[in-house]
């Protein structure tokens, strides 16, 4: 019950995976949340139990709804009676042509990515601040920043939204929560995998390294912010993308 609890949203694959094994490494006690694929969550759940030796509970739920956000902090707490830090990792990208996108499906991303952060934000982070302690970590992108898409408009304005709300839940917070947010560039992941070759050599050559990120390496950063080392950096949003 000493170690730190730490819910990770979207935690099944992709980086989400890659910073629940990384604060496993360090002693966390992980909740492993995602809205589908129960078996994935299952593996990440006894991967970090075998593996890692920390204890780990999977939560089904769809972050971005209400009742289920409070669901969720209702079973961790039963469970660990505090919370150390959330990451508020769970997005999604659909991207196609601006002529193709519905008005549905931009709404589509920006509740999933949006709403959900702020859900999040709002409950398990007034839980940090009447408990005068706990850290926030947003994973927004440079696609809010400077890295811009028209056939991910949606994603880039929902990114966006990530780092307004960082900005805020900082204010909100403080002087006990510390919220910051991480913007990453170009990343590994399954779904960037599937990337036209050519899109993958033309955006790797715009990057100062020459090549993508590895979620592990995201993951270090989210290590560091979530650290007894990190004291007094708050309301900042820190890009990592090989230059750009």
């Amino acid at each position: 019950m000493n170690r730190k609890v730490a819910i990770i949203t979207g935690s099944r694959r992709g980086i989400g995976e890659a910073i629940a094994y990384s604060l496993a490494k360090k002693g966390y006690n992980i909740v492993v949340n995602d809205r589908e694929g129960k078996t994935e969550v299952d593996n990440v759940v006894d991967t970090l139990k075998t593996k890692y030796n920390v204890d780990a509970i999977g939560i089904m739920a769809d972050v971005s709804k209400e009742d289920e956000v409070k669901k969720l902090l209702d079973l961790v707490l039963k469970k660990y009676r505090k919370i150390d830090l959330l990451v508020n990792n769970a997005a999604i990208v659909e991207d196609m042509d601006l002529d193709d996108r519905t008005t549905e499906l931009f709404n589509k991303t920006i509740i999933n990515n949006i709403t959900s952060t702020y859900l999040m934000s709002k409950f398990i982070g007034r839980e940090m601040f009447n408990n005068k302690k706990g850290k926030i970590i947003n994973i927004s992108s440079t696609n809010g920043i400077n890295a811009f898409f028209p056939t991910s408009i949606d994603y880039d304005a929902s990114k966006a939204g990530v780092i307004s709300l960082t900005h805020n839940f900082a204010l909100e917070y403080a002087p006990y929560v510390l919220v910051n947010s991480i913007a990453p560039g170009w990343v590994n992941t399954e779904m960037n995998s599937q990337l036209p070759k050519d899109i993958i050599e033309k955006e790797s050559n715009k990057i100062y390294l020459k090549r993508f990120a590895e979620p592990e390496e995201i993951a270090n950063l989210v290590c560091f912010l979530a650290s007894d080392e990190c004291t007094y950096i708050n309301g900042e949003i820190i890009k990592i993308d090989g230059g750009y």
